[in-house]
């Protein structure tokens, strides 16, 4: 199952309910996962401020002060911390580069999750309403968020195998399916020096995409490249700080829709996530269609 939820915000007017609009998509997706859940946002001045390089990471017994303090020492300067449980979103004014150095010399068993300047990962275990509710989602602003609940299939049921996927600099991708070839593209890149957090099939798909970007590919190229070497059921969602884009297998055997307005284009893996959208009674809505790359930019 899984669900997927993105909203990218064209008008600046709607920027402050970003976090209101997300939550209310990402609850309506609980029942097509409700083992954890996850979220990207874009643009949020408390969970990545302007000026700052922001770093999300889990799998530390350190309290947010004591993470403060020896990432602090670490870099040299100073550091905020954010407690969003159980992720933390370690912030700096410096290059992501040196944050990132930082926080593997101070706690070299955190699990970075997410990294960029201008984006913040939170994952989870649990409902996705309850996690909704613990990381403050609702409350949250920015240009563009996105979601995902999980229904575990190819790995365990921890936070780091939770969506999104976020492997590359302001970077993310949430799945909703399953690639039947996983294993062979994680030994391909592997071979090309890759390295991986999880057993999630979902992270080879994000790997994959990364490293086409890093060689200069644009998105829309980045997934038809992924069409063309990945097997298997799915409907993909990727975002940088300037785009978005969707894309879905070649027999569209998972569910999207897509809905755009002048204000705001959104997608979801059913309707229901969309119906409370500001103005959606006057939106283009379509699914989209296979193997097409629907791609908007700021």
């Amino acid at each position: 199952m899984c669900g997927i939820v993105g909203l990218h915000l064209r008008t600046p007017d709607l920027y402050p309910r970003l976090g209101e609009l997300l939550s209310g998509m990402l609850c309506e997706m609980q029942e097509r996962g409700s083992d954890s859940a996850g979220v990207a946002v874009y643009g949020d001045p408390r969970w990545s401020p302007p000026g700052h390089a922001t770093v999300s990471i889990l799998d530390t017994p350190l309290t947010a002060r004591e993470l403060t303090e020896i990432v602090a020492a670490a870099l040299g300067g100073p550091v905020q911390v954010v407690d969003a449980f159980p992720t933390f979103l370690v912030q700096a004014p410096v290059p992501v580069v040196e944050l990132r150095g930082a926080i593997s010399r101070a706690v070299p068993e955190a699990l970075v999750i997410g990294f960029g300047t201008d984006l913040a990962v939170l994952k989870g275990v649990g409902h996705p309403r309850d996690l909704v509710t613990g990381f403050g989602l609702e409350t949250v602003q920015g240009w563009q968020g996105v979601g995902h609940t999980r229904m575990a299939t190819e790995s365990a049921v921890t936070p780091a195998g939770c969506h999104p996927y976020a492997v590359g600099p302001g970077q993310c991708l949430v799945h909703n399916g399953s690639f039947a070839n996983h294993a062979t593209v994680r030994r391909e890149l592997i071979a090309a020096g890759v390295e991986f957090d999880s057993e999630n099939d979902t992270e080879v798909g994000a790997r994959f995409v990364a490293r086409q970007l890093a060689e200069g590919r644009d998105v829309e190229s980045a997934l038809k490249e992924l069409c063309a070497t990945f097997d298997g059921f799915y409907t993909l969602l990727v975002s940088n700080r300037d785009s978005f884009a969707v894309v879905r297998d070649a027999i569209d055997c998972k569910p999207a829709v897509i809905a755009e307005t002048a204000d705001w284009v959104a997608m979801a893996s059913e309707y229901r996530a969309l119906s409370g959208l500001p103005g959606v009674e006057n939106a283009a809505i379509w699914e989209p269609e296979p193997e097409v790359v629907y791609a908007w930019t700021r």
